[in-house]
């Protein structure tokens, strides 16, 4: 048995080896591969001048390993940008693996120092701003190349948030294959077909591992415009001040609220305190926190409740406008960061800003509607004639009148068109802040898919939160076309039906239970002795949504959307650092 463990082994360590005394082989059955055209050496040259590291803590803590050169340069470090998290991921493995010691101050300056200097350009960052996030989205993959080599394991954003030199890239290549040996046969490299195969579509015939980084080198090169433009105007931002909040969570809604920001002895550091009126259910939270800013541009955060309420600590990742005049992100909490706030942030000023409404949808016809109109600086005298809601849709009077909240009376007229209106206090205007219908004509649950995590014993709980959205037809009176209009969250009843996947399938009996308010909540792990084969509560079901107007006729059949939920086992291995990670 030991003689067998050690044969697997040595073909894992030894495959790359083999595969290159194997290529003259290859080339009596298949076609030659596709050599790389050869750089001018003069240009390679200038792209591969590395970032000179001028941080005495960082060099005291790396050059043992990372050697330096006469230019100032460490071997790898000099070659390489990324973002705070990314800079964060290669300390934490320096720490697990080479031994490297830092305390947490030292761990907090080094990830600045890299982040600021070695670091991305705006430009570069807000396409996989999505992975700083924690944010799940569809990822749309740019080479097919990439596919086998780096996505089988990471996040596309993961790897877009990178900017190599091509030597760089080969050596994260290879650290791949002496630490991870079984992505030799997983997708790295290319194996001979025999002589009797039928002959390959595709031209280009070298290893996937070299497309690769081929693709990467060409589109993701240490040395850009974009970088050395932005590094030569970076600064600190002068974020201090009132800031307007607009945010949206899964389950609870719509959220207004402000944010002030103030500055601390450091720069680019910041404190923060939050009130957030949640529109669903009236409820009011305070929260403080700290913020840093990287690179001039990318803030992250922590803030806690000082009320006891959920979450504790949520954390923070926001885009920074180049004026400094917005933010936007998502703030998140949660074991796998599953839960989250879209926020978008707008400084206040001495002018009047409209935040967004109670309602985002006005039924037609109807009278006596009483909607909030919430934001800041709101004119104390605003009268009824100088506030508009569009086309159709009558102000009749002024019901209160605060700073952050207007509330009028309105009257939607029979026959208004449906679609976005404008609204406008004197010459403030919000786009598109709320939408007239005349009916619901479906619904869809958000997001499409989702997925969670069995756990509650040894390992934690990844929870699914569901939206069921109402939508209206729109403009041109056809549903499912690009003019349709959301009208909000719809008052659902929530349902689990079962993703037929197997014969006799049980999956939805076992994987969980579904909120009146659509939280998922997994069941434990490990093995059930009341399942078949005693399996773990694992499996795949159908979330449904069932709406049905409370103005609907008695026999109206209720709208349905569902949403496929993927209910799956913990994440066994999550390797961290507590030093680094806060």
């Amino acid at each position: 048995m030991k003689a067998i463990k050690r044969f697997v082994v040595a073909a894992f360590l030894f495959s790359p080896l083999l595969l290159t005394f194997d290529a003259p082989s290859q080339s009596q059955t298949q076609p030659a591969q596709t050599p790389t055209p050869a750089a001018d050496d003069k240009s390679k040259d200038a792209a591969e001048e590395g970032i000179p590291v001028k941080s005495q803590l960082v060099i005291d803590r790396c050059v043992a390993c990372h050697k330096k050169d006469e230019k100032g340069n460490l071997t790898r470090i000099s070659f390489e940008r990324t973002t705070p998290e990314g800079w964060q991921q290669v300390i934490k493995r320096m720490i697990r693996l080479n031994g490297l010691t830092l305390s947490p101050d030292e761990a907090k300056q080094i990830v600045k120092y890299l982040s600021n200097n070695h670091g991305l350009a705006p430009e570069e960052a807000k396409p996989a701003f999505y992975e700083a996030e924690k944010r799940v989205i569809d990822e749309k993959l740019p080479d097919e190349s990439l596919r086998a080599t780096c996505i089988l394991c990471h996040s596309l954003g993961r790897v877009l948030s990178q900017r190599r030199s091509r030597e760089e890239w080969e050596l994260l290549g290879n650290l791949h294959v002496g630490m991870f040996p079984v992505v030799s046969f997983q997708g790295f490299y290319r194996f001979p077909q025999p002589a009797s195969a039928p002959p390959p579509t595709d031209p280009d015939q070298r290893h996937p591992l070299d497309k690769s980084i081929d693709y990467l080198a060409k589109n993701y090169p240490l040395t850009t415009p974009e970088w050395g433009a932005w590094r030569a105007n970076m600064r600190a931002p002068k974020l201090q001040g009132r800031w307007l909040v607009s945010a949206y969570q899964l389950g609870r809604g719509q959220i207004y609220g402000e944010m002030l920001v103030e500055p601390t002895s450091v720069e680019d550091e910041f404190t923060t305190k939050l009130t957030l009126r949640y529109v669903k259910d009236g409820s009011v939270v305070t929260r403080s926190g700290r913020g840093i800013v990287y690179s001039g541009y990318s803030w992250r955060g922590r803030s806690t409740s000082g009320e006891g309420k959920e979450p504790a600590e949520n954390r923070e990742a926001m885009f920074v406008s180049r004026d400094w005049a917005t933010m936007e992100g998502r703030w998140f909490w949660g074991a796998y960061d599953e839960f989250g706030i879209d926020v978008s942030l707008r400084r206040i000023s001495a002018e009047p800003l409209i935040a967004g409404v109670d309602r985002v949808g006005l039924k037609s016809p109807s009278t006596n509607v009483q909607v909030h109109v919430y934001g800041a600086n709101l004119p104390s005298d605003i009268k009824r004639e100088e506030i508009d809601f569009g086309p159709g849709v009558q102000v009749k009077r002024v019901v209160n009148v605060k700073s952050d909240d207007v509330t009028v009376e309105v009257d939607v007229a029979s026959g208004a068109s449906n679609g976005y209106r404008d609204i406008s206090l004197r010459r403030y205007f919000a786009p598109r802040a709320v939408a007239v219908f005349d009916k619901v004509d479906y619904i869809k649950v958000s997001p499409d898919a989702g997925m969670a995590r069995v756990g509650g014993v040894s390992f934690p709980k990844q929870f699914q939160q569901f939206d069921a959205v109402a939508y209206n037809r729109g403009p041109d009176g056809k549903p499912q076309t690009a003019d349709d209009v959301s009208l909000g969250v719809a008052d659902v009843e929530w349902s689990i039906d079962e993703f037929p996947a197997t014969f006799d399938d049980d999956d939805k009996d076992y994987v969980g239970v579904l909120s009146n308010n659509g939280l998922f909540t997994p069941a434990i792990e490990g093995p059930n002795p009341k399942r078949k084969k005693g399996v773990n509560n694992y499996g795949d079901v159908w979330v449904v949504a069932t709406y049905k107007p409370k103005d609907a006729a008695r026999d109206a059949q209720p709208l349905k959307a569902r949403s496929y939920l993927v209910v799956t086992v913990p994440l066994y291995v999550k390797w961290d650092q507590p030093e680094v990670s806060r």
